[in-house]
């Protein structure tokens, strides 16, 4: 699946990166780029958008603006926004008009299709609230995410990961089909929130795991393959929850 996705910032370097940005994510398809909130409502208003990636601070009708005039027409189908804009301060009133997520430029690329990832899998779980087939679902889209490794992004499966272990400013990511873990410069929160939460779980601190790939667990020791995982005190809760829907 690729998502439909328009553009729309007023200064034009920020509009080029952007949009840059976009084509580079095989996952997203620029059907538009617009320097005005004006030309853009206008295009949503007859073309199919999934994903606005928009200033908030612009002439004539500002991104917040247009976000609160797609918020009273929206349906199951609606268009969502990641807001990206220089001030901080917007944040908070950002999520009040329902955006998918917000990025404070200067913004990397990985900050980017972190965000990105997010809208993708919205739509993903949207596409299965209406019930497409599981076999279709896995035929149009393969499930995957991007990491940072060194000076490359690396395609990763998700379901090869076992599980994310953090290690100073990085993270350790652990394959079922390597011997050595992949290690890329992020943080275990922003793993969490890229990883569906059906799938992963964070265990502790320290630890997110694939659920499918859990061998055995033992008190509160969880055993992939050679790997010992520690269940901390703060997730023991929501993982022995998880464990009895198992076991039922």
């Amino acid at each position: 699946m690729k998502l439909k996705c328009i553009a729309v910032d007023d200064e034009p370097l920020a509009l080029d990166l952007v949009c840059k940005y976009i084509e580079q994510t095989a996952f997203l398809d620029l059907v538009g780029r617009f320097s005005s909130a004006i030309d853009a409502l206008g295009f949503i208003n007859q073309q199919e958008v999934q994903l606005i990636l928009m200033d908030i601070q612009m002439p004539d009708l500002s991104g917040m603006e247009l976000a609160r005039v797609l918020d009273g027409k929206k349906n199951s189908d609606h268009s969502r926004i990641i807001f990206a804009t220089a001030y901080h301060q917007f944040a908070i009133e950002g999520y009040k008009v329902d955006a998918l997520d917000y990025l404070l430029k200067p913004y990397s690329y990985e900050e980017f299709l972190n965000a990105a990832t997010k809208a993708y899998n919205y739509f993903e779980r949207l596409k299965e609230k209406k019930g497409t087939p599981a076999t279709e679902e896995k035929t149009l889209s393969p499930e995957y995410i991007f990491l940072k490794v060194e000076y490359q992004l690396v395609k990763v499966m998700l379901s090869d990961i076992t599980h994310v272990e953090a290690y100073k400013d990085y993270v350790k990511v652990h394959l079922q089909s390597k011997a050595s873990p992949l290690l890329s410069l992020t943080s275990l929160k922003s793993m969490e929130e890229l990883l569906p939460s059906d799938r992963f779980m964070r265990v502790h601190r320290s630890y997110i795991v694939a659920l499918e790939h859990i061998d055995s667990v033992s008190k509160n020791i969880i055993h992939i393959g050679n790997h010992q995982v520690s269940v901390s005190d703060n997730h023991k809760e929501a993982f022995l929850e998880f464990m009895s829907r198992w076991m039922n």
